[in-house]
């Protein structure tokens, strides 16, 4: 029943260990034909696992929580073992927090994505711009002391531009980007290639 399962409340520990294990061991990520079959449905099944979350807040608790890929622990109601045994503890022990979490996560990641194809598309047009001008007329038209500028330059108002991007309630709208996709998509090289192109 996993793959149509999102969430599973008022479950036993037990029952939350049981999960976990079954999630993280499934021979369903192997079987490419059942994963088309789901994707039909609209069920995206990633080839390197599903994220298993858990939450909990008593000592009971804590096998399920360490066995899940990111435990949630109750500060205010929850046990110290059940603290130490998980990866987030949730202060103020509202589950709406979760949700904040994903979103502001996903604005670090889409930040950072960012910033490096804006860092790569000015470093491949200075190195070119270099490069060429090296060939073309025995000199670099840009000396190492104008390029440490330009790099001091981009990397600090760019990364102030991009950092302080406040998280879009769209950000949960999207389906989560897979772990062992690249950081850099294929997209975003095209894209910087062309603004490379056009400088």
């Amino acid at each position: 029943i996993w793959p149509y399962l999102r969430v599973m409340a008022r479950s036993s520990p037990e029952d939350k260990l049981t999960l976990a294990k079954g999630l993280n061991k499934s021979p369903l990520f192997s079987d490419s034909e059942r994963v088309a079959q789901l994707a039909e449905e609209g069920i995206t099944i990633f080839p390197d696992r599903q994220v298993v979350a858990m939450t909990g807040d008593g000592t009971n608790d804590a096998p399920a929580l360490k066995r899940a890929d990111v435990g949630f622990a109750m500060n205010i109601t929850g046990t110290q073992i059940a603290k130490d045994a998980c990866d987030i503890v949730l202060l103020d022990d509202n589950f709406a927090s979760i949700v904040t979490a994903a979103k502001w996560g996903r604005n670090v990641y889409d930040s950072i994505s960012k910033f490096l194809q804006f860092q790569l598309t000015v470093n491949i047009v200075a190195i070119s711009l270099a490069i060429v001008g090296a060939f073309a007329f025995q000199e670099s038209p840009i000396a190492a002391v104008q390029m440490l500028w330009i790099n001091l330059i981009m990397d600090s108002l760019a990364s102030l531009a991009l950092a302080t991007e406040p998280p879009d309630d769209a950000l949960l709208q999207r389906p989560p980007v897979n772990r062992s996709a690249s950081m850099i998509s294929r997209q975003m090289w095209y894209n910087m290639l062309g603004h490379s192109l056009y400088q």
